[in-house]
């Protein structure tokens, strides 16, 4: 496990984004002890399984990126994360999508201690106006050939995918390529070993 000290070290944030992780840390803390939104093993690793893991997407973000959508934010992983960097970064928004009431209600809290750029869509994504996103998140919502007919509705001509995946990554790249066409790469994670990121462009329907 790694602490806030070793996560500012091996990122380098400000210390307003270390403080702002922090905050996240404690309103999650609070809400934790209410209704279950991690479980206590993974709440003691926040600094590493959940804040480090979601905070390295921003490397592979693009500096012009006005618009993020993430799928299945749950507590916040990495939407979240994404949203305390738009803020550093001063450019960007992002729009979370969690149907759980409860979960959303915890986003809006997070959102608005943080005083974020960001929102959150408390409903099912098929229910959410189809429109282009710059950038396109997910980590633990659903295995890549459903979570790719979730974001096709969202998916422009310069849509990037940034996914967080675990050791089924490439069983699920597999099965994913006998319904879609994608250009990916694969970056190795630097939370867990198991872990890899997935860069998707250029994602269409297999004709």
């Amino acid at each position: 496990m790694i602490s806030d000290t070793d996560f500012h070290e091996i990122t380098n944030v400000s210390h307003e984004t270390l403080k702002n992780f922090r905050q996240w840390k404690g309103v999650l803390e609070r809400w934790n002890n209410r209704i279950n939104l991690v479980s206590p093993s993974a709440m003691a690793d926040f600094w590493g399984r959940h804040a480090l893991d979601s905070w390295q997407l921003w490397d592979f973000v693009p500096k012009n990126t006005k618009t993020i959508l993430d799928f299945g934010s749950g507590a916040g992983f990495p939407g979240i994360a994404m949203a305390i960097a738009c803020k550093q970064a001063g450019r960007g928004e992002v729009l979370m999508v969690e149907s759980a009431g409860k979960k959303a209600n915890f986003l809006r809290a997070v959102i608005r201690e943080l005083e974020l750029p960001a929102s959150v869509w408390a409903d099912r994504a098929e229910k959410l106006e189809p429109q282009p996103y710059d950038v396109i998140t997910a980590r633990a919502f659903a295995p890549l050939p459903r979570l790719l007919t979730y974001a096709q509705p969202f998916w422009g001509k310069h849509t990037i995918g940034l996914l967080l995946k675990g050791q089924t990554a490439e069983q699920e790249l597999t099965q994913a390529q006998k319904t879609w066409t994608f250009n990916v790469e694969k970056q190795a994670s630097r939370s867990n070993e198991t872990g890899i990121i997935l860069r998707l462009t250029d994602l269409q329907p297999l004709k």
